[in-house]
């Protein structure tokens, strides 16, 4: 007989301040989703509104006494609070709640060290874990001693946490030097396809809006695809093809989240900027989802965090099969709306991806010689040709297209 799974039983705990109700219940059915991703069932919820959180105990010690009791009541192991808590607050509240106190960074954390499968995305978690957790190893008492299993606590380990200070910090000057390596590799593979003149584009997005979806619709990835948080983590580049026969890569990247811990950030940094040298980014947003606004505002400001948001972005509605609003109309320009499961719609991304970089990129005319077959191969390849013909009266090829500004074959053309 099948040993049915054991989820932790998991109160969520809010405070609303600023937020609006909807923006605050969105924000919370969020928490439910990665409390539920890092395996975790969520048996009840307190929330509460306040003009600011309270400075020693974060809900009050009212609210916190009627914490403590609705623990015992649904005999929950775990409490997670959708904001993240300082040392002090997970102190003063574990003296009286007995359960495990953790907040939503950790939570994030912990899916991330779940999902990590390469070397750099194990390294990127662990680093990210030891900074969050470091501040937080002296005081902790009771809390450290119900860290040892389950969510929060993936990673680096009980008996890592419990070293001295001095070790950790040794540790994660270790870990910087082996991601810097990694770094540095990523780099020359992007300068070299830059040199290459190949084109460029990063697929971008709110977590599970589609992302991976829609590289294995446009290329032959095969990655992995889930109805899940943070599905992919590790970021993958593929080759496609442009209608004109333009060659180009498509970098899929982690997915972005409202309130995305500082250390995940710096220490994905590495990993979202397989996009950075793109040509054009398609930002994947997920249709189908009633607060749209909010995702599209929170991959924006993370752009901006990343100084990734010069780059042109086409916007691409996907998820259309399942919206339920018949009036939808998409609110950012340039944009499509599709289903990335749709065969037709992913030749039409690819249409609406070159006209897009004809519009970014500057017009080119050219004449090549017969003899010169390589220059006309590498212009098919690595620009968007849109004229070729043979002058018989000049012997030669007459062609015309669209290349990278500033680039190698507008240096040489249009130089």
């Amino acid at each position: 007989m099948k040993k049915k799974q054991q989820y932790e039983q998991v109160i969520l705990v809010g405070v609303q301040t600023k937020e609006s109700d909807d923006q605050f219940r969105e924000s919370l059915n969020e928490l439910q989703a990665l409390v539920e991703n890092a395996g975790g069932e969520v048996v009840g919820e307190l929330t509460q509104k306040r003009d600011q959180i309270d400075t020693k105990t974060f809900i009050g010690s009212g609210k916190l006494i009627e914490l403590s009791h609705l623990t015992d009541e649904l005999a929950a192991s775990t409490v997670v609070f959708n904001q993240q808590l300082s040392p002090s607050h997970t102190r003063n509240i574990q003296e009286v709640v007995d359960a495990k106190v953790i907040d939503r960074t950790q939570v994030i954390l912990d899916i991330f060290a779940l999902r990590a499968r390469s070397k750099e995305g194990q390294l990127q978690v662990q680093l990210a874990q030891l900074e969050y957790m470091l501040p937080r190893l002296v005081g902790q008492g009771e809390n450290m001693s119900r860290l040892g299993a389950g969510i929060g606590t993936r990673g680096p380990g009980e008996s890592k946490l419990e070293t001295d200070r001095r070790h950790i910090t040794a540790q994660m000057t270790d870990i910087r030097r082996e991601l810097q390596k990694i770094t540095d590799h990523r780099q020359r593979n992007r300068q070299h396809r830059s040199e290459s003149g190949v084109i460029q584009i990063g697929l971008i997005g709110y977590t599970n809006a589609g992302k991976s979806t829609v590289l294995n619709a446009l290329t032959d990835a095969g990655t992995y695809e889930a109805d899940a948080l943070f599905a992919t983590l590790d970021p993958l580049t593929r080759e496609l093809e442009l209608p004109s026969g333009a060659q180009a890569t498509m970098t899929d990247t982690v997915g972005f989240i409202q309130d995305l811990p500082t250390t995940l950030i710096e220490a994905f940094k590495s990993t979202i900027e397989e996009a950075r040298g793109a040509d054009m980014l398609l930002h994947v947003i997920d249709a189908a989802q009633p607060n749209i606004q909010t995702r599209e505002r929170t991959v924006r400001e993370l752009l901006e965090q990343l100084e990734m948001d010069d780059i042109p972005v086409l916007y691409v509605y996907n998820k259309a099969d399942m919206i339920e609003d018949v009036n939808f109309t998409a609110e950012s320009y340039p944009s499509v709306v599709i289903s990335a499961r749709r065969e037709e719609d992913a030749n039409y991304i690819l249409r609406e991806i070159e006209a897009f970089l004809q519009e970014e990129f500057v017009y080119y005319e050219a004449q090549i010689e017969p003899s010169r077959g390589d220059i006309l191969a590498r212009l098919r390849q690595e620009t968007i040709m849109t004229e070729q013909a043979f002058n018989e009266e000049a012997r030669q090829y007459d062609v015309a297209g669209y290349t990278k500004p500033e680039g190698y074959w507008d240096t040489q053309l249009n130089g």
